[in-house]
């Protein structure tokens, strides 16, 4: 049976948490509270306390990640406020401004909130540089039928390997 903790059990745990986030050594913790031994004080530091405080800190996070998704959602409010007024004052430039903000603050919600994907994909297999750069690499190779050969296969290999990648199937596979 695993052994217990003898800092998790003892009654002034709470004070004795604090005393190690304050630095309090582990010896001051022996010799100050009953019960307690320096090593027993030292393994609840690395393998409890820090856990504690690591899901601490995750919370601290979460609730910041809270509070500024509802400030972008009040400025989001505040941009359709002032896109409302501009309209009916047919003021038409604050109008495409507030919109314009709008926009952007709806992006960056989306971002916050993981409904959008910001990063850039690029598909070289119809890029006409890369055409041309495959074109010249193979024709380069025309006198070393067993290194172009091999080329080309490693070209049509990847490009078979992106299409499953892509669609998550063997659609597209072709010789």
């Amino acid at each position: 049976m695993p052994r217990r903790c003898t800092v998790c059990q003892h009654p002034a745990r709470a004070e004795i948490d604090a005393a190690l986030v304050r630095g309090v050594s582990p010896y001051e913790i022996e010799t100050g509270y009953t019960g307690l031994k320096k090593s027993s004080v030292q393994r609840h530091r690395e393998l409890h306390l820090t856990s504690k405080l690591l899901k601490a800190q995750e919370a601290r996070e979460v609730a910041a990640a809270d509070d500024l998704l509802e400030e972008v959602r009040g400025l989001q409010r505040r941009a359709y406020a002032v896109l409302g007024a501009a309209e009916q004052a047919q003021e038409y430039r604050v109008a495409l401004a507030a919109i314009r903000e709008a926009r952007s603050n709806l992006e960056l919600l989306a971002r916050l909130v993981g409904q959008l994907d910001s990063t850039l994909n690029v598909n070289l297999s119809v890029n006409s540089e890369w055409i041309e750069l495959r074109a010249l690499i193979v024709g380069a190779l025309e006198p070393h039928p067993d290194a172009r050969t091999a080329v080309l296969a490693a070209i049509q290999a990847q490009a078979r390997q992106g299409e499953i990648t892509k669609n998550g199937s063997g659609a597209g596979e072709g010789p």
